[in-house]
């Protein structure tokens, strides 16, 4: 137990492994290798209390903090990295921009569909052009008789064209008539006309995520649909990325947790020799370096989450526990395929499918090249 959790978050942890264990672990294996998305996986998910964690009640949410959200990713990521996306990008960059920028108006109207299981919401920032570089954005929306007329297209939309997802968060060029282009981001329905989605298959990892390329076509949504204010949508999204990080590294802990622990029982049975691997030094030393990142890797983003329930600034540490989290979750697992051998090289083997999994981590949500931009300019090094 770290000492930064309570009873009540260990209460919370054994829930949300309980429901991992009995409701996504039989299935995982069969979604992936089928590159399957399951409504009703993702319907449980919501009805088991696992989308608007750290929400108000009043709009829909479990009213927890920050770490009772991290520890649901956390399990839930230690079992299956797809379900563990579904979740993370629902509730970090669907449900917390609403949140967070919105009008009380816009939350109503949202977050209690959002909260409960009956739909997905999505945030749409890369393109061709744009991804680590957020300012080369090239959809517009330009103001046109108190609508928004959007045009553009997004790409690696995670949750972007399923049955449950019933919009998107969009950063775009906005403009009223003059020549200015202002970063913004608009709320789009899914059932907007002139918006289509497609998914992306053949996905080396994530496989049973919901991966979705979006097309704006004279798409036309209510003035109203804009978050929070006009040329503010850099600043919402770079505040939506340092929460999001946090999740992403715990998708990667919990990972590298999964990894180990089937490693560290796979050991004890494997015979060479005459002995269970286990018995073997040059085992027991990985085990033991695997034991220690992991661990290691909780006391970098608890210590995170800590910082950002207290208020306090967080924007480094985030960018540290992504980084390190990602890292150790690659490292981890590596490590894991190794004392499984030949045997992790198949899909009848889970330790293949966690392997595959954590190559996106340090890719997502701010490459480790990135992270390591950002905290050097917080080392005030730029």
């Amino acid at each position: 137990m770290s000492i930064l959790c309570t009873e009540q978050h260990e209460a919370w942890r054994q829930k949300v492994r309980a429901f991992a264990e009995k409701e996504i672990k039989p299935l995982a294996a069969q979604l992936d290798e089928k590159e399957s998305f399951s409504v009703e996986l993702t319907q449980k998910m919501g009805q088991n209390g696992l989308f608007g964690i750290d929400i108000p009640k009043e709009f829909g949410g479990q009213g927890l903090d920050t770490l009772s959200y991290i520890i649901a990713v956390e399990e839930i990521s230690r079992v299956d990295g797809s379900q563990g996306a579904t979740m993370a990008a629902h509730n970090s960059l669907g449900v917390a921009p609403i949140y967070h920028f919105g009008t009380d108006e816009q939350r109503n109207k949202y977050l209690p569909q959002l909260t409960n299981g009956e739909g997905l919401w999505a945030f749409g920032l890369t393109e061709v052009n744009a991804g680590s570089d957020a300012k080369g954005v090239e959809t517009t929306a330009t103001a046109l008789n108190g609508h928004w007329m959007i045009n553009g297209s997004k790409r690696y939309i995670t949750n972007g064209s399923n049955a449950l997802m019933k919009g998107i968060t969009v950063l775009a060029l906005t403009s009223n008539g003059d020549e200015k282009k202002k970063f913004s981001t608009i709320m789009v329905d899914r059932d907007s006309e002139g918006l289509s989605t497609e998914r992306m298959l053949g996905k080396l990892m994530w496989r049973a995520s919901d991966t979705a390329q979006l097309n704006f076509s004279e798409v036309k949504v209510p003035h109203t649909n804009l978050l929070g204010e006009e040329n503010k949508g850099l600043g919402q999204m770079l505040k939506t990325l340092d929460s999001g990080r946090l999740s992403i590294a715990a998708m990667g802990l919990g990972l590298a947790q999964g990894a180990f622990e089937m490693a560290l029982a796979y050991s004890q049975e494997r015979q060479q020799f005459g002995n269970a691997i286990s018995k073997y030094q040059v085992t027991t030393f990985k085990l033991a370096d695997m034991a220690m990142k992991v661990e290691l890797a909780r006391n970098t983003l608890y210590n995170a989450c800590a910082l950002k329930e207290a208020g306090h600034s967080y924007g480094k540490e985030a960018a540290m526990s992504k980084l390190y989290c990602s890292e150790i979750a690659k490292e981890v697992s590596d490590e894991a395929v190794q004392i499984f051998s030949g045997a992790g090289l198949f899909k009848s083997s889970e330790v293949e499918r966690f392997y595959r999994d954590q190559r996106i981590l340090q890719i997502g949500e701010g490459t480790s090249e990135i992270l390591r931009m950002v905290i050097a300019r917080h080392l005030g090094l730029d």
